[in-house]
């Protein structure tokens, strides 16, 4: 990522824009803004300045209730230097097109776009992230990796590629800011922002890729994470357990007592619960039908697939569209 210095008087502050949509993460929301804030009070000076942005307007209502007033609608705001988008859990059927209009007015002047938690979906569709990396919060993951099989979906924390950021929400978003700092005024202000906030320095890349899933899991077992990490990867076309433990150099004796240690399992029970939680995923989150689902996470028999559905969550795969409709949220799954 640039700062463009060329097109900026020096010393002046890169301007950010939070595009907020109903139902945004306030988590996320905060970890965008509060890191700007804590940069220009650590450094003496104005590195960052800061608008919010509605699509009309009026208040905005995040996802715990919170209302927000934005500084501007997306019809009167003005031009920055970046943009993240901040949307809820609908952002895969989200239509923006006064705001999507702004967004390519920006970018034509030269502004990055980013987005936290499932924002990146909006951007997506636009075709926005074409030819970009890109991540999203791992709930969406599956239905946007059906949606868009030819974008680089990426299993991580955040993605800075180029002049696109993406992140996968809560945290996430912090440590995509504290990154974005670092390249924008140094190592040294953006470890001054971590500690202000009594965060943990910087991850590597290979963190930050197993990080999401260590907090999903829970796994401490570094083999049995390794082995959820390419289990994820390997839900369509079924993954043999022999296949697996030869990939990680261990016996499939070894591969299955971690298993039973670390989670009570076997590695064939983690792996079948792994594809029917993608399969509600994918319930929840896509149009796709119930034998697309069933293929996509491995099964090749809708009436078995169906079955195993039922077992495991006490309701047919239709279900989970039927509670969504009525209730107006994804259920519990």
């Amino acid at each position: 990522m640039e700062t463009r210095p060329s097109e900026r008087q020096a010393g002046e502050a890169i301007r950010f824009a939070v595009l907020m949509f109903p139902g945004f993460p306030l988590m996320a929301f905060s970890s965008v803004i509060e890191p700007l804030r804590a940069a220009n009070t650590l450094s003496g000076r104005r590195c960052y300045s800061w608008i919010t942005v509605g699509p009309d307007g009026a208040k905005v209502r995040a996802s715990n209730g919170i209302d927000i007033e934005p500084d501007f609608g997306v019809r009167n705001a003005p031009s920055v230097d970046r943009i993240v988008v901040c949307s809820g859990g609908d952002a895969d059927h989200l239509v923006a097109e006064d705001a999507m209009a702004w967004i390519r007015r920006n970018l034509r002047a030269g502004a990055d776009l980013g987005s936290v938690a499932d924002a990146a979906f909006l951007l997506a569709r636009a075709g926005l992230l074409d030819g970009h990396a890109c991540t999203l919060h791992w709930t969406s993951q599956p239905a946007f990796r059906e949606a868009f099989p030819g974008l680089d979906m990426q299993r991580d924390l955040y993605v800075i590629d180029r002049r696109r950021f993406t992140a996968a929400g809560g945290v996430g978003s912090l440590d995509m800011m504290l990154d974005m700092i670092g390249r924008d005024h140094g190592s040294e202000l953006s470890s001054g922002v971590a500690e202000w906030f009594v965060h943990s320095p910087l991850r590597s890349s290979v963190d930050r890729r197993l990080m999401p899933l260590r907090l999903r899991t829970g796994i401490g077992d570094e083999l049995v994470l390794a082995a959820v990490a390419i289990m994820e990867d390997c839900v369509e076309d079924l993954l043999r357990m022999d296949a697996l433990a030869r990939r990680l150099g261990v016996s499939a004796d070894k591969l299955e007592r971690s298993f039973r240690t670390e989670l009570g399992v076997t590695p064939n029970h983690y792996y079948r619960s792994l594809r029917l939680r993608r399969a509600a995923d994918l319930l929840t989150h896509s149009s796709l039908r119930v034998g697309e689902v069933a293929l996509a996470c491995g099964f090749n028999n809708a009436a078995n697939f169906s079955r195993a559905f039922r077992d495991s969550f006490g309701y047919a795969p239709r279900g989970v569209r039927q509670r969504k409709s009525i209730s107006g949220e994804a259920p519990r799954i």
